[in-house]
């Protein structure tokens, strides 16, 4: 609860000291009753230092979850109160304008630098906080650059799963809007360009279309004439010469790139087409995906992130038994990501990132295709780090992560240096020898020596963060700390090491104005920058604007309930209490099998909350190892009764709700040493009376729900009850209109009997960004109900 303190200067001066002090009391009494929801903010500011000739420096810092905590140094002139960004943290890095220009992207927007060095600088048209955006948390916006730089591929949110897809020219900061009511990006952005940059393919509604910025069909709106097929993202790839794969059903089709942006506008886009291969399996877009060899003349297919096949294209004998002829990987059910690397020689390398009994590790394993080799996957030492990039001739890989960035051989898959001992986010190869990195300190370009015994090339590109910083005395240039160093820049120039700085002792006003940071009681900022001049009657507008969180689905007026907290034992507790913080709880229900489990341990881990988990004995039998990374993650685990089965009907009374209760918390103690929490749901939400308050005798709380997704809902479900079928994305929308302070949302694991086109789990990022933004945090069940 929020105590707000209400200033009575004015009252008193009117009506005279002691009747202003009586309503003070009045109000006080009130407000302290007044049901307040509190926010969690996103950025704090600090280090307010006003120079004599009228700048503002200070940092701002995220202070909330999401996908790392960073920060940046931003420097105003108080004039006229244009700000500029001088650290960029290193997130996501691209590089573009043929390696000459650095992109980069952060929960402050995107930016770019020059490779030769420099300070970031914002790009018209794109949202970010130096352009009044405010910062609310989650994930980085996603977009697609163009490789030559000219054009940007955004997303303008309508709801919290679907925007319009507009197309930014950067030059002249025109935008053309591409595409209406896209779903959102969850792990890939739904569009990508030629590697010539002339055009672009991108999904809607799940079919493919492609887009020219040149060209015959250049600037044709009608999506008829620019349709692929059915698909999403993943069914296309680029191929390194420039040719276009498309993989549908089982058959895999090729296009030549010029061939694609010049065709007229009645042409059939399979009429432009080769068939170059099949594979002897249907190819699902929802999970399924597949990368083509540098000389386009073989693949590499996924199914489900579990089975990883190797194929040779243009291969005509279809009766041939493939899972005996060619190499094949099955990967542990705990895989939850999975990279392919193809040197132009035919080394391939799949890298899988699975949870383990010691918790989330590397699998390696290295396929040699060339002519009189071996044919078949063969483990690898697990490299030191998460994340790789191989180097355009294949003979060197980068692995980078919390730990640093380490430099491998890649044929002999030994160490050859360590290059960073900082926790690292972005590394991009510049040329065979030469890289460019970005850990918590800086941005470098890095050129490997020649002689083993020789120090490498290292330049600065820009710093990424400082820990201490100010202006220099005398000179008035700025001044920042970063890796136990200390840099100077004119705000002009570029990052610039000093051995002797000379900090000016930090100062909140000048002769003209003053500042100070003022507390923020609601919306995505923990303080803000205020400013006054001293010389003027009138207040200054704000540096920062106050920002909002979005208020997603809240719009429509509709509420999605079907229940409220009841007290006291043997209740059903729907929700928590509708007032306090802005908190929901997320309870993943855990039926059968672990589809999408690993891939949501993975999302709530870089998202930073807990949520919680319900398991039924059968499936603790059946998936030990998934029982205890649940529990060794942190998550809070509840019970879903010791079979998945409908207890609501009458034979399942009695002791024997008891008694399954607690088999299943024996068993979940036998698989992980932990104690499951008194806290349960029965098996589909099949409740009754006699249920709950036998639940409550045996010391159990029974869960409902106050947002139903609908994600239970199969294809089965809707022939033959007829019951609605909303996608994944429908259903994230539903969710966020029906979510309240307190709300219980239950998501549903596995695949389901009946089958679904999706799921909601696969959504998982989007849902939590659209928490995030909208000021919510996701909390375990527990806590919820504690309140």
């Amino acid at each position: 609860m929020i105590f707000y303190v209400i200033k009575m200067k004015a009252i008193n001066d009117k009506i005279g000291q002691g009747a202003g002090m009586r309503i003070w009391w009045y109000l006080l009494f009130f407000m302290v009753w007044l049901p307040i929801s509190e926010v969690m903010a996103q950025v704090g500011f600090s280090g307010l230092d006003v120079s004599d000739d009228n700048r503002l420096l200070f940092r701002a810092d995220s202070k909330s979850g999401g996908a790392s905590r960073q920060g940046a140094l931003f420097i105003s002139r108080l004039t006229d109160l244009v700000l500029e960004q001088i650290t960029a943290f290193p997130e996501n890095l691209d590089l573009i304008e043929q390696g000459k220009t650095l992109q980069v992207r952060n929960m402050f927007g995107t930016t770019r630098i020059p490779v030769s060095g420099g300070l970031p600088r914002a790009i018209p048209g794109i949202p970010g906080f130096t352009q009044g955006t405010p910062v609310l948390g989650g994930r980085v916006g996603d977009i697609a650059t163009s490789e030559d730089g000219k054009w940007i591929l955004l997303m303008e949110p309508l709801t919290a799963a679907y925007g319009n897809l507009v197309l930014l020219e950067v030059a002249s900061g025109a935008k053309t809007t591409i595409a209406r009511t896209i779903e959102r990006p969850d792990t890939a952005f739904p569009a990508g360009w030629s590697p010539d940059s002339q055009v672009f393919v991108y999904v809607r509604g799940g079919k493919l279309y492609y887009y020219p910025v040149s060209g015959a069909s250049a600037g044709v709106t009608d999506e008829r004439y620019r349709l692929i097929g059915e698909g999403a993202i993943n069914s296309v790839q680029w191929g390194k010469t420039g040719d276009f794969f498309y993989l549908q059903g089982s058959t895999v089709y090729r296009v030549r790139g010029a061939e694609l942006f010049t065709r007229t506008v009645y042409t059939d886009f399979l009429e432009l087409s080769t068939v170059v291969g099949t594979i002897p399996f249907t190819f699902d877009p929802n999970g399924d995906t597949f990368m083509i060899a540098p000389d386009s003349r073989s693949l590499v297919f996924s199914q489900g992130r579990r089975n990883v096949f190797f194929y040779p294209l243009r291969f005509d004998d279809y009766n041939l038994d493939y899972g005996a002829a060619l190499p094949y990987l099955m990967m542990p059910l705990s895989c939850f990501d999975l990279r392919v690397l193809w040197s132009p020689n035919g080394v391939i390398t799949v890298i899988a990132s699975v949870f383990k009994k010691d918790g989330a590790g590397i699998m390696v394993y290295r396929l040699n295709t060339g002519v009189g080799r071996e044919h078949g996957f063969v483990p690898l030492v697990s490299p030191e780090g998460s994340r790789v990039a191989l180097s355009p001739d294949g003979t060197k890989v980068l692995f980078w992560g919390e730990q640093g960035i380490v430099l491998y051989d890649y044929l002999t898959w030994n160490v050859l240096q360590t290059i960073s001992s900082f926790p690292a986010f972005s590394c991009l190869w510049m040329g065979n020898n030469e890289f460019i990195i970005g850990d918590t300190v800086r941005i470098e370009r890095i050129q490997i020596a020649k002689q083993r015994d020789a120090s490498n090339a290292r330049n600065l590109i820009c710093l990424a963060s400082a820990e201490e910083f100010g202006f220099e005395e005398k000179t008035g240039r700025i001044l920042a700390k970063s890796g136990g160093t200390w840099f100077v820049s004119n705000r002009v120039l570029p990052w610039v090491a000093i051995r002797e700085p000379r900090v000016r002792a930090p100062s909140l006003g000048s002769g003209r104005y003053q500042v100070y940071l003022e507390a923020q009681d609601s919306g995505p900022y923990e303080n803000l920058p205020m400013i006054r001049n001293i010389t003027l009657p009138v207040p200054m507008p704000p540096l920062v604007p106050k920002g909002e969180y979005l208020k997603l689905g809240e719009s429509s007026g509709i509420r999605i309930t079907t229940g409220s907290t009841s007290g006291g034992a043997g209740a059903l507790i729907t929700n928590g209490p509708r007032t306090g913080p802005l908190e929901v709880a997320l309870c993943f229900d855990l039926y059968d099998d672990t589809t999408g489990l690993f891939e949501v341990l993975d999302v709530l881990k870089r998202f930073k909350v807990k949520a919680t988990f319900f398991l039924n004995g059968e499936f603790i039998r059946r998936h030990p190892l998934a029982a205890i990374t649940i529990a060794d993650a942190g998550h809070e685990t509840a019970s879903m009764f010791f079979l998945p089965i409908n207890i609501s009907e009458t034979h399942y009374q009695g002791d024997f709700i008891a008694r399954g209760l607690a088999r299943n918390k024996e068993e979940f103690y036998r698989a992980t040493g932990s104690e499951l929490s008194l806290l349960w749901h029965p098996p589909y939400y099949a409740l009754s009376p006699e249920i709950i308050s036998a639940a409550a005798e045996a010391g159990y709380k029974t869960l409902g729900r106050d947002v139903d997704p609908m994600d239970w809902v199969s294809r089965e479900d809707t022939k033959q009850i007829g019951i609605s079928q909303y996608s994944a994305s429908e259903m994230v929308d539903r969710i966020m209109i029906g979510k309240q302070p307190g709300s219980i949302i239950p998501i549903r694991l596995g695949l389901l009997p009946g089958g679904r086109n999706d799921y909601l789990f696969s959504r998982i990022n989007v849902l939590l960004d659209a928490l995030s933004h909208s000021g919510y945090s996701v909390v375990p069940v527990s806590r919820i109900i504690g309140k």
